[in-house]
């Protein structure tokens, strides 16, 4: 029958197991061999007092911070601000952040009077209050808020020092044991009974009394008075053990390192709990410093390398270091005796027998053991060998039959047992208080590992990948009667991964996709609704059911449990499982259960235990710390070592003293990060983006850095947070930075861009207009050249009358008057052309002036067109060419406004280009409109001219 594990207060019991164990040698941490003392700070950072100097482990990877002197670190402590106080051989100070987040020691022993600074060995430091207390083996150093140093200088030589309920306890060998009042050392009531003695460990207890261990004479309590022997039974054994050091723990209990027997975890009432040492669990036998973590886990400080001891966790290991070798198959709890079956044979461990008794291998059981039934009140092997009885913790041999799977009770037929094997089944009966082999049942040979029995008595077996059958034996339970096959025909989705469980009373078949039932109306399988909400598309491969109705099960991708409330719902529960998918065995799947609260998981070495109830650890917070920020490239430089410093204290949220500007052609960066989750922390994954760079997320991945090269210039934040293996994420942290664009794009190369374009569109208008007014005067002189030839060729031509002369005169004039119309039309259109233009140009100038924020070209800019305002023609370019028309054509524009004074500016232009006999085209390009704006120009103008329509425009104004 099963029962109730006691846990006695414990997430895992230590009886049957270990708790999962990492050990971290000095090749990992790349230290020195001694750790004397463990420490962590708000965000997560554990800090370890090594040879070396001090540790720091991230979650990730170690680093070592050695102080300037090279001395051995005995102790740490850190305070509020996040300063790592530093006690070591002959010295003692602080490590803290500089200006790039990198760790630097400052010496506090440098400030004590010369006649003090020579001391050996600073042992411990604490934080009482607002003062700091460092510790030698000569005087005791108390460093007050206001600067002032007090000096206790005892008459004995101290040996330990403890700090606990804000009181300073010094442990000296020729007085005995002592406390700090005021400003001297005081002998404690009683104390004076320890002299001699190394105290090695103190702890308050309730009503003012004190736990005091020692090196040598075992564990006192003291009640104010005098100093008892702890009445425990174990304490000869913490006599020989050498306690080193001690602490309690959250839930409790004590932890005693030793110096030569590994580590204790003992009740508050003495009992031990589990003991760890060289031959189990530990790599190292000497425990000099104990730490629990903000996550419950136990950090041992060895003489040679450093563990980690998960003991909230809800599971326990048990494996060869417990005396389990090989991998899992199952288990069966049978009153208060504990069986196992792995590959190498049966195993067993009576509960009473305590955590220092491994387990026993049964004679007879080498080999592959399957499985562990009870049947009729009796223990069934099922062995590669065949089928064993245990009994009385011996075994005996029931049947020769190769391979046996499992065993079944027939229904309704008392005292009759079927057992499957590989080829076919076998049976068994009950006789004499014996089970005794009968002959092998015919008319079925298929490998029958999982089966079932249904209420009617059918046997329901499935195969691995041929599909399920339903068996029915004849009346003389020799011979199948009936064999029935259902596959994919049957409602099925496949013939492989279904197996048959025994789940709320009745029969669920798993397959590769969903859960189903048999349908006994139809004959046929279909989808159970009761799992369908659980389980979609992931094949599950194991089910059981403890006496609460929680249902455990594993498939391909997760392994948890179908919590039932006391509504009678059911609750998925997967996270905390997520620390044993690579653990499992996956040759023959199976969870077996113990009792109502634990489940007992085939693993890959021995099994895995999980006890219910225990605290929900993957709700616990965690942070993700940026640890390192580098250039990378030509220069490997580093911006950032990964601790802000804040208004005097250690922050993990960036300061805006710490946004670097980084120059363009450093613009390849690398960030690396970490996340302060011990648990699992291999399977920790992280996620990252960069803001104004990236659109989304990046996947998630175990990396802990990522590179960005070829940055252009801009500001750019970087964000990364963590997923924890129980999938819980931490808040994301950012960093801030700069990339300066190249020079060749900076404001000021924009100004000398913008100042070299408008110079030379300066010249090109200043020679646009020196060409123009040359080519003027060329025609000019070139014109007065011809009509002196002509003049000359006239005079010396016999003039042969006045009229001929008169004529030749009329013609000269007319052919001035034509050239002088040809060219003020010439001179005119490349006048209002150029103005036009450099009236664009002005108002361009304007616009890129107003949208500059750079004082520097909006000055420049404004200058150039002040030059323009000054040279630009204005608008009475037409009244010039207006009072050289009327020079040549006798007053035209003054009669016809007289004559027509409703005409508008542009109608009088147009008369005037009439009158010059211009075409449509040309007076287009001089009006700056199209051909058809001319021919409504000219239609308008008959108009307001009112002439008839027999009237020639053209005509009438050549005429007027």
């Amino acid at each position: 029958m099963m029962c109730c594990l006691l846990l006695n207060g414990q997430a895992q019991n230590y009886d049957l197991g270990l708790p999962f164990i990492k050990y971290y040698s000095t090749r990992e941490y790349n230290g020195g061999i001694q750790n004397w003392a463990i420490a962590q700070n708000k965000y997560g950072l554990i800090y370890v007092a090594n040879n070396f100097g001090v540790l720091e482990f991230d979650g990730s990877s170690w680093n070592i911070f050695t102080l300037s002197s090279g001395s051995k670190v005995r102790h740490i402590s850190i305070g509020s601000d996040g300063k790592v106080y530093v006690a070591s051989q002959g010295d003692f100070g602080y490590l803290f952040p500089d200006s790039t987040g990198e760790l630097s020691y400052t010496s506090l022993a440098d400030s004590l009077p010369a006649k003090y600074r020579n001391f050996d060995e600073a042992w411990r430091v604490f934080q009482d209050h607002d003062r700091l207390v460092f510790c030698t083996f000569r005087q005791i150093f108390i460093y007050h808020a206001d600067g002032k140093i007090g000096v206790i200088d005892p008459e004995q030589a101290p040996e330990n020092f403890f700090y606990t309920n804000h009181q300073l306890y010094v442990n000296q060998l020729e007085v005995g044991l002592s406390y700090l009042d005021g400003s001297a050392l005081k002998i404690l009531p009683g104390g004076e009974s320890l002299k001699g003695m190394t105290v090695t460990g103190l702890l308050n207890r309730p009503n003012n009394e004190l736990w005091v261990a020692t090196l040598h004479n075992g564990i006192f309590i003291y009640n104010g008075s005098s100093f008892e022997p702890w009445s425990v039974k174990n304490n000869e054994v913490f006599k020989s053990s050498a306690i080193n050091c001690a602490l309690r723990l959250r839930n409790g209990n004590y932890a005693l390192g030793s110096q030569n027997n590994g580590l204790y975890i003992v009740s508050p009432e003495g009992e031990i709990l589990l003991h760890l040492n060289k031959t189990k669990g530990l790599n190292n036998r000497t425990v000099l410093s104990l730490f629990e973590d903000a996550q419950n886990n136990l950090w041992l400080g060895h003489n040679n390398g450093i563990t980690s001891i998960e003991l909230d966790m809800p599971f326990t290991y048990i494996n060869e270091q417990v005396g389990l070798p090989g991998t899992g198959y199952d288990g069966y709890l049978d009153n208060n005796t504990l069986y196992l079956g792995t590959n190498n044979g049966l195993y067993m461990k009576r509960l009473n027998e305590g955590s220092g008794k491994n387990y026993q291998f049964i004679e007879g059981t080498e080999g592959q053991v399957y499985s562990i039934n009870k049947v009729n009140d009796h223990l069934l092997v099922g062995h590669h060998n065949g089928a064993f009885l245990l009994k009385d913790n011996s075994v005996s041999k029931i049947s020769d039959v190769l391979g046996a799977w499992t065993f079944l009770k027939l229904k309704d037929r008392p005292g009759y047992i079927i057992e499957g094997t590989y080829k076919g089944l076998v049976l068994h009966q009950e006789i004499g208080g014996n089970i005794v082999f009968l002959h092998k049942i015919k008319g079925f040979d298929e490998s029958s590992r999982v089966m079932e029995l249904s209420e009617d008595g059918d046997i329901w077996m499935t195969h691995g990948y041929k599909g399920v059958y339903k068996l029915r034996l004849n009346d003389k339970l020799d011979s199948i009667s009936s064999v029935k096959y259902y596959g994919t025909e049957a409602g099925l989705p496949s013939n492989a991964l279904i197996n048959v469980f025994r789940i709320r009373n009745r029969l669920v078949f798993t397959t590769e996709n969903q859960i189903y039932r048999y349908d006994e109306s139809t004959d046929r399988f279909v989808v159970d609704e009761f799992f369908k909400d659980f389980f979609n598309n992931d094949p599950v491969i194991a089910l059981a059911e403890d006496p609460y109705q929680n249902i455990y099960y594993m498939t391909i991708r997760e392994i948890g449990i179908l919590e039932k409330d006391a509504s009678g719902e059911y609750h998925k529960k997967t996270s905390i499982f997520n620390k044993l998918k690579d653990m499992l065995n996956d040759d023959l799947q199976n969870v077996s259960i113990l009792s109502a609260n634990q489940a007992l998981y085939a693993a890959k070495e021995g099994f895995v235990l999980y006890t219910a109830g225990s605290a929900n650890i993957t709700d616990q917070p965690f942070h993700t710390l940026l640890r390192r920020v580098s250039l990378t490239g030509n220069s490997n430089t580093t911006l950032f070592y990964g601790h802000y410093l804040n208004n005097g204290e250690v922050t993990n949220q960036q300061p805006k003293t710490y946004v670097r500007k980084i120059p363009y052609e450093q613009n390849s960066i690398q960030f690396s990060y970490s996340a302060t989750f011990v648990d699992g922390l291999e399977k920790t994954m992280y996620q990252y983006w960069l803001e104004n760079g990236e659109k989304n997320w990046s996947e998630w991945t175990t990396r802990t850095d990522k590179e960005y090269t070829n940055l252009h210039e801009g500001t750019y934040t970087f964000h990364v947070r963590a997923k924890n293996i129980y999938g819980k994420l931490s808040e994301p942290t950012s960093y801030k930075f700069i990339i300066l664009p190249p020079w060749y794009r900076t404001n000021l190369a924009y100004t000398i861009y913008a100042g070299f374009i408008l110079t030379c569109l300066y010249i090109a208008f200043y020679l646009f207009d020196k060409k123009h007014k040359k080519e003027k005067h060329r025609l000019t002189m070139k014109q007065e050249k011809e009509l002196h030839k002509k003049e000359t060729e006239i005079e010396s031509i016999t003039r042969k009358s006045e009229e001929e002369i008169q004529r030749l005169k009329n013609e000269k004039l007319k052919a001035e008057i034509d050239s002088k119309n040809k060219e003020l039309a010439t001179s005119t259109m490349h006048l209002i052309n150029k103005n036009g233009f450099i009236a664009s140009i002005k108002s361009n100038l304007g616009s890129i002036s107003k949208r500059s924020k750079n004082q520097e070209v909006k000055h420049e800019l404004k200058k150039i067109i002040s030059n323009i305002d000054r040279n630009i023609s204005q608008d009475d370019d037409w009244e010039h060419f207006a009072f050289h028309f009327d020079q040549v054509h006798g007053d035209f524009t003054t009669r016809l406004k007289e004559s027509f004074p409703d005409l508008s500016p542009q109608e009088m232009k147009l008369s005037a280009y009439l009158r010059m006999n211009l075409s449509t085209k040309e007076i287009a390009h001089l009006l700056n409109i199209s051909v058809r704006g001319v021919e409504i120009a000219r239609y308008r103008l008959r108009k307001k001219l009112e002439l008839d329509r027999s009237v020639n425009l053209q005509e009438f104004i050549l005429k007027f």
